[in-house]
């Protein structure tokens, strides 16, 4: 053999695992199974309405589901038209995320109108990120999660520093990073804005269109909302109701990526959660690791859960 071509082969052969763990990542789907692929949802609802004379009668829009070392918090919206038009903050919990009980101190926070909340733990306080009237997004804050103290509505600003138009900025999604908090917005369900803060005082926009848009597929033409930002394997990976339906009558769950929270991807098997024919409008997904694989919860008109097809580890902190 050539003493040339040997070293040449020999060198070939030790870079050829790296090599080949490159090629490994590059080809890494950028939409992994556990994300995306879930079982059917559960034939009966985990959480629904609390009877017909009941505060909570009616559950409405994305309530927001938490796995703890005590268990499992679930925060959502219930009204009654029939009592008051206000919509409030009810609280349950599991041990399971499957069986869940109500909380005796329902409603949290007696006569504030709150719903479509996100909520996030950060230095030992609950930073709930929530609709109120009119839908602008506000702020609370608790130490356990029940006793919930207003902070009033966000301050948001264009990216030049002026306020934002005035209407409806909710749907609040949020992630935090390297001292700064992301705050993704809905203006009429019709695009999806990205503002940051790093003293959750004022918010202020990234640029001054949407981040993520309606269409032009056709499974998110006429609507569009996030519902929650989750890291899995270096990505970030945004959940979103969206609506094909010129009058907003169907909704159904997507997914998009991005590296950097500015820049997004969207799927191209979207929907993930297609219009369930039965049930038009069930939609606002969470996902929660359970220990074993992802849940994929589903809080609007009632609770259900899906179970990721692929179990994977529990990788940290990645869905708050």
């Amino acid at each position: 053999m050539n003493r040339g071509f040997a070293i040449s082969l020999a060198v070939m052969l030790c870079w050829m695992p790296a090599l080949g763990a490159a090629w490994s990542r590059a080809e890494e789907p950028a939409f992994p199974s556990e994300l995306v692929e879930f079982g059917p949802p559960s034939s009966a609802p985990l959480f629904a309405g609390g009877g017909p004379d009941a505060w909570d009668r009616d559950l409405r829009e994305r309530g927001w589901i938490r796995r703890e070392g005590d268990g499992w918090h679930l925060w959502y919206t219930g009204s009654n038209r029939d009592r008051d038009p206000v919509r409030r903050l009810g609280h349950a919990t599991s041990r399971d995320g499957l069986n869940w009980t109500r909380d005796r101190g329902n409603p949290l926070v007696k006569d504030a109108w709150i719903e479509d909340m996100c909520v996030w733990k950060r230095c030992g306080n609950y930073f709930m990120f929530a609709e109120g009237a009119s839908d602008i997004a506000q702020l609370l804050v608790s130490r356990d999660g029940r006793g919930w103290r207003q902070e009033g509505p966000l301050d948001i600003r264009l990216a030049a520093g002026g306020p934002i138009p005035a209407g409806p900025r909710g749907t609040p999604a949020v992630w935090h990073e390297r001292g700064a908090w992301h705050l993704f917005y809905e203006r009429m369900d019709e695009g999806v804005w990205l503002a940051t803060s790093t003293d959750l005082r004022r918010f202020t926009n990234v640029r001054d269109e949407p981040v993520l848009a309606c269409g032009p597929e056709p499974y998110d033409l006429h609507g569009i909302a996030i519902d929650q930002i989750v890291r899995h394997r270096g990505r970030y990976y945004a959940y979103y109701h969206a609506s094909p339906a010129a009058d907003r009558s169907t909704w159904q769950t997507c997914i998009a990526t991005s590296t950097d929270l500015v820049h997004w991807r969207k799927f191209t098997g979207n929907p993930i959660l297609p219009v369930d024919p039965a049930h038009p409008k069930r939609s606002s997904a969470t996902l929660v690791h359970d220990g074993c694989r992802h849940r994929l919860y589903t809080t609007h008109p009632d609770v259900r859960v899906r179970f990721a097809v692929r179990a994977v580890p529990e990788s940290g902190p990645a869905a708050r």
